[in-house]
């Protein structure tokens, strides 16, 4: 099973967007797959169901991080090669998609609890939401494969 299917098995298996992508790409970068569980809790669903950013794109970014993020001071190569890599992930992400926010993303407001339960009514998050984490675990391999082109 290729990685972006797995990352899409394990938001099946009741994990948010983010979750499913660190918990599956963050391991290869020397992040614990519990770790990434924990630390990637609070960012599905546009960050804690306000519809913001979309928990499987800011997942991808910590990916990017883990493999180039800045650790030294003054390292600003890492930093600056890290940025153009997150950028080209959003940019992608949102051709591919139409946006980076969960609420437009999903097409209504799930900071609303009434909307929240027409969301859950419609199906998106099972329906939707496994398309876009597959999506970004695409790209995200996409670009950590070719990332210095």
């Amino acid at each position: 099973m290729n990685k972006s299917k797995k990352a899409v098995e394990c938001f099946n298996n009741n994990f948010n967007c983010c979750q499913a992508i660190l918990a599956t790409y963050g391991p290869e970068f020397g992040l614990s797959e519990e770790t990434a569980l924990k630390l990637a809790t609070g960012f599905g669903a546009g960050i804690s169901y306000t519809g913001n950013t979309c928990g499987a794109v800011t997942g991808a970014l910590m990916v990017i991080g883990l493999k180039h993020g800045k650790v030294k001071a003054g390292d600003d190569t890492a930093k600056e090669k890290t940025n153009y890599l997150c950028n080209k992930f959003i940019s992608e992400f949102e051709e591919k998609n139409g946006s980076v926010i969960c609420n437009k993303l999903l097409n209504i407001d799930i900071s609303n609890r009434d909307e929240l339960e027409m969301a859950k009514e419609k199906m998106l998050f099972t329906t939707l939401c496994p398309k876009l984490v597959d999506s970004s675990g695409k790209i995200l391999e996409k670009i950590l494969k070719n990332e210095n082109k």
